[in-house]
């Protein structure tokens, strides 16, 4: 499957080559911009682990890292509208500079939820580093992350860690899966 095109896959939109010089820049703005302050990467599970592993190996300052898992889609392919912990941080906020890593940002609805829980939580800061934001046309997005990886069309992408029904996480590339898939 590393080499070639998996069969549920239309087309490919990031090459693994695309998302290592994604993940390359995106390290070293963090790294600039949080030189000397120790930032806290909190990585949205489960699709972002994948980035955020990369992630932390191009951030070249001290940094420490938490997981979060909450959930809006279920099984499905569309967002249930309600967004439910499953699992909170460890790790306290307050008085700390917070990164949000997210695999995707399309509607914003787990981002804005996350991001007034955590404002309440007193950080220093709180910002996002979204690896792939969806373009959805007419719609403007709720958040608008400080480090964008790429935008990618309003397609159902899977590969890097973004998934369906816990699918297509380990490819090493993302791509456009066959509506026949999930229709």
């Amino acid at each position: 499957m590393q080499g070639s095109l998996h069969p549920d896959i239309e087309s490919v939109l990031l090459s693994q080559k695309d998302i290592e010089v994604i993940v390359e820049k995106m390290g070293r703005q963090i790294t600039e911009d949080y030189a000397g302050k120790n930032p806290l990467i909190v990585t949205v599970l489960r699709g972002a682990f994948v980035f955020t592993a990369d992630l932390l190996r191009k951030v070249e300052i001290p940094c420490a890292v938490d997981f979060m898992a909450v959930s809006s889609y279920g099984d499905g392919v569309k967002s249930s509208g309600v967004v439910r912990i499953v699992k909170d941080l460890d790790t306290k906020i307050e008085g700390r500079h917070v990164i949000i890593a997210e695999d995707i940002l399309d509607s914003g609805l787990t981002l804005s939820y996350l991001m007034d829980l955590f404002a309440a939580r007193n950080p220093a800061s709180i910002e996002v580093a979204a690896f792939a934001v969806k373009d959805i046309p007419g719609k403007t997005p709720k958040i608008e992350p400080r480090y964008v990886g790429a935008h990618v069309p309003n397609e159902f992408i899977v590969g890097y860690g973004l998934d369906y029904a816990e699918r297509y996480r380990n490819l090493p590339y993302v791509g456009i899966l066959k509506p026949e898939v999930y229709s």
